[in-house]
């Protein structure tokens, strides 16, 4: 059945299919296994070169995800200055039904430099004033009530995890917020901040994919396991490199090699009849700790297939054997 509604999905002869979904964390908060992530449908990082086209570009490709059947959308108050949530909010006018099923989860914490005045550094900021002032702007250029979800973007080394708790208690009682959550977090840090909150993280985002393995090993996932955590994963395609090639990278992952994992996921592609991006995201989709993919290219043909991934369940052995051909030395 999953197979026969993905098949109809990419021919666009149903408007909308859900795929399966997973629960966020502890919650009873249900959402699609893989997310589409907003980052670049601004098509640009820079808020004075998006154009009218641009918005509207990014409007359907918020749509063409909903189609798909994603109901999962990541976002963050720093993508595009903003601009990528007004995009969003411009698609929730728009497409009613979207706005019915969108499960919204936004960041907040980095402040870009020269703000809130000429010579102020770039940096991290979770004070509690910060935080509440960032979901407010956020809901203002959403168009919305609340947000489902709320997740600290970057670590801040002079966190205050009362503060924080604080300020989380105040958005949860005045409804702006449902869920909180975290992303780049050090498991010491998600545990720290944990003890001084009543309501649980639900997720924990971080770069995983077959070019970023450091989460199986650094004790990332082995927390997501034990506190029933559900891991997000950006940039689960390594930047495009795992995918049909790297457009827009962070610098960090402009030293990736992937000659050898493409090679081994265009083998199983050919088995399974899919692309070697739909097969990365279900090795992925694999783990028991329930990963969920944040897919972020803007391309409706790209958005669409990569959904391949959601039918795929790979064996034991067809995910060690990309799991070893990532590695950089042979298994012990």
């Amino acid at each position: 059945h999953r197979a026969f509604a993905l098949q109809l999905r990419l021919v666009g002869l149903i408007s909308f299919s859900p795929m399966q979904q997973t629960t966020l964390g502890k919650s009873t908060l249900k959402v699609t296994r893989l997310s589409y992530g907003c980052w670049r449908i601004a098509g640009t990082w820079d808020s004075n070169r998006v154009t009218p086209q641009a918005r509207t570009e990014g409007v359907q490709a918020v749509i063409t995800a909903y189609e798909a059947g994603y109901t999962f959308f990541d976002l963050a108050d720093i993508y595009c200055d903003g601009v990528a949530e007004e995009i969003f909010g411009e698609a929730l006018r728009k497409s009613k039904p979207l706005r019915s099923v969108a499960v919204i989860a936004t960041k907040c914490g980095i402040r870009p430099p020269n703000t809130p005045a000429s010579g102020a550094p770039y940096r991290y900021d979770f004070s509690s004033k910060y935080i509440i002032k960032s979901c407010d702007d956020s809901l203002k250029r959403l168009g919305a009530d609340c947000i489902d979800l709320y997740q600290l973007h970057r670590p801040d080394y002079l966190m205050d995890p009362a503060e924080i708790a604080k300020a989380f208690a105040k958005l949860k009682k005045a409804g702006k917020v449902k869920h909180f959550g975290v992303s780049n977090f050090k498991p010491s840090q998600v545990a720290t901040l944990q003890s001084a909150l009543k309501q649980p993280l639900l997720v924990n985002q971080v770069e995983i994919s077959l070019s970023q393995l450091e989460p199986f090993e650094d004790g990332t996932l082995d927390q997501c396991l034990a506190e029933k955590i559900t891991p997000m994963a950006w940039s689960p395609l390594g930047g495009g490199h795992l995918g049909d090639g790297a457009k827009q990278v962070l610098p960090s992952q402009e030293g990736y090699r992937t000659g050898k994992i493409r090679r081994a996921l265009d083998k199983l592609a050919r088995e399974f009849g899919v692309s070697r991006g739909a097969i990365a995201l279900a090795w992925l989709l694999r783990h028991p700790a329930g990963i969920v993919p944040v897919v972020g290219t803007t391309r409706p043909e790209r958005i669409k297939e990569l959904t391949a991934a959601d039918a795929i369940e790979l064996t034991r052995e067809q995910w060690y054997s990309l799991f070893t051909a990532a590695r950089k030395t042979d298994l012990p």
